[in-house]
């Protein structure tokens, strides 16, 4: 993802959940950028770029020994 698109993600991210929240470049990868919420990994955001429909989607995992 380029720079301008992670800048909104992270804009996104704060307004919507927490201003805790970063949304912050993965290295080696151009297609995907990684959730925190402080220092705390959450998730992966993909880019879906299908048909000319651009669009976002969040993959969280939810461990069990979190609950």
């Amino acid at each position: 993802m380029k720079a301008e698109e992670i800048k909104k993600l992270d804009a996104y991210f704060k307004r919507t959940f927490n201003e805790k929240m970063v949304v912050k470049a993965r290295p080696r990868k151009d297609d995907s950028a990684e959730v925190y919420a402080g220092e705390e990994f959450l998730g992966v955001v993909y880019l879906d770029d299908e048909d000319g429909d651009r669009s976002y989607n969040f993959s969280m995992a939810i461990l069990d020994v979190d609950l």
